[in-house]
């Protein structure tokens, strides 16, 4: 399985726990808010906004937690903090390419602490540039393998625009353009198919496979920048065997 749906589905199962989950909403609060400042308050004709919000509720975000952070970034309520969004480019643990977004309202500590976890995970940071070009903006629907049938969501998926359906795991991943994302999710909605997930992401072209040793170092590795809390999103090009992620704890 691919790193990208790969840690996707790691992340889903460990944000079920309370004190995860408290850093999801974090996170998603954040990236609401700037959505709001940047876009307008209205997810109709904020696409940033709709997918934001729409992130918040598959994560059972409550409506007031949401619509406070709306009004936060539009200005209509107080102790607004001015976030920096910034990408920081690198390489993992057996040359994987690691993207890094955050969002932080000071350059200097995060920017410090995103290269502790870089060189202390046996990987180093990179200058920009060095591996954006590996990845490409795409949609990407999860959608439970054990809800649908894959020639069945094959046709209904590629029917309405989609580029491809991938099969990892129990889980499929329907990938579209960013054009037709909005376009392929509300389709398959309409035909009651339920999502694990549904977002903007980046997609490697190409991915490096990992050994064992390699594989948990990646991992971990990821973990520490998910759990930075200027951190909002990690993506790497790593492929890890079913047999080596069987036999992995990451606690």
């Amino acid at each position: 399985m691919s790193g990208h749906s790969k840690w996707s589905t790691i992340k889903r199962k460990k944000g079920a726990a309370d004190a995860k989950r408290g850093k999801i909403f974090t996170k998603l609060i954040k990236e609401i808010t700037l959505a709001a400042r940047l876009g307008g308050g209205d997810p109709e004709g904020n696409p940033r906004l709709r997918a934001a919000i729409l992130e918040a509720k598959n994560e059972n975000m409550p409506k007031d937690n949401i619509d406070r952070a709306i009004k936060k970034g539009v200005g209509a309520a107080e102790g607004g903090v001015n976030y920096e969004e910034l990408t920081y480019e690198g390489y993992g643990p057996g040359g994987v390419a690691v993207l890094v977004e955050v969002m932080t309202d000071n350059k200097q500590r995060t920017v410090a602490e995103v290269r502790h976890i870089f060189s202390k995970s046996g990987g180093n940071l990179g200058e920009n540039g060095c591996v954006a070009w590996i990845f490409e903006k795409k949609g990407m629907i999860m959608v439970d393998a054990q809800t649908v049938e894959e020639d069945v969501l094959m046709e209904a998926a590629l029917e309405v625009g989609a580029e491809d359906v991938q099969h990892d795991g129990d889980e499929f991943a329907v990938i579209t353009s960013i054009a037709d994302f909005e376009t392929v999710k509300n389709a398959l909605a309409e035909k009651k198919l339920s999502f694990l997930a549904a977002k903007i992401t980046m997609i490697p072209q190409n991915e490096v496979k990992l050994d064992m040793g390699k594989a948990e170092q990646m991992l971990k590795m990821m973990e520490k920048l998910e759990d930075n809390d200027d951190v909002q999103n990690v993506y790497a090009n790593f492929d890890i065997d079913d047999e080596i992620m069987e036999k992995i704890n990451l606690g």
